[in-house]
C-alpha cells in the first residue's frame, strides 16, 4: 500500500506530466517550444517539490543516492545509457513507468520493461 506522501507525490507528478505532455523534444530546450530530458526532469522537480536540479543529465546523476530498481518510488530519477556516451533520464511515476522527454515523441510516459529502455537502463537515484 502506498503512503499518503507517495500518493500525493504521484498525483502531483501526473498533473505536472499532463501539463507538459506532448511538448516536443528539443536538445538544449527548456520550455513549451521544446525541451530535452534533463530540462524535463528539472522542471518536474521544480514544480512538484520546489527543488532546483542541475541542468544536465551528467550533473543530475551525481545527486542523491543510488537505489535498486526494485526500490523505485514516485519521484525517483531513472537513468539510461543510450549509446555513443549519451545519457537519458526521466522521473519514475509508479507502476513500472517513467515520464521523460523522448527524442522521438516529446514528453511522454514509457515503461521501464519496454525492450528499448530495459536494455539501456543504467541506474536509479533517490533525491528526496
Amino acid at each position: 500500500m502506498k503512503s499518503r506522501n507517495e500518493v500525493n507525490s504521484l498525483q502531483d507528478l501526473r498533473k505536472i506530466y499532463q501539463k507538459w505532455r506532448g511538448t516536443p523534444y528539443r536538445y538544449g530546450g527548456v520550455g513549451e517550444q521544446g525541451m530535452d530530458c534533463s530540462a524535463f526532469t528539472r522542471t518536474m522537480y521544480q514544480e512538484a517539490y520546489g527543488m532546483s536540479l542541475p541542468r544536465s543529465t551528467y550533473e543530475q546523476v551525481e545527486m542523491g543516492r543510488q537505489i535498486a530498481k526494485s526500490e523505485l518510488r514516485p519521484g525517483d530519477l531513472v537513468f539510461f545509457r543510450t549509446g555513443g556516451g549519451n545519457q537519458h533520464n526521466g522521473v519514475y511515476v509508479g507502476d513500472g513507468s517513467f515520464a521523460h522527454a523522448s527524442s522521438s515523441v516529446g514528453v511522454t510516459i514509457s515503461r521501464l520493461d519496454n525492450v528499448y529502455w530495459r536494455s539501456r537502463y543504467w541506474q536509479s537515484r533517490r533525491l528526496l
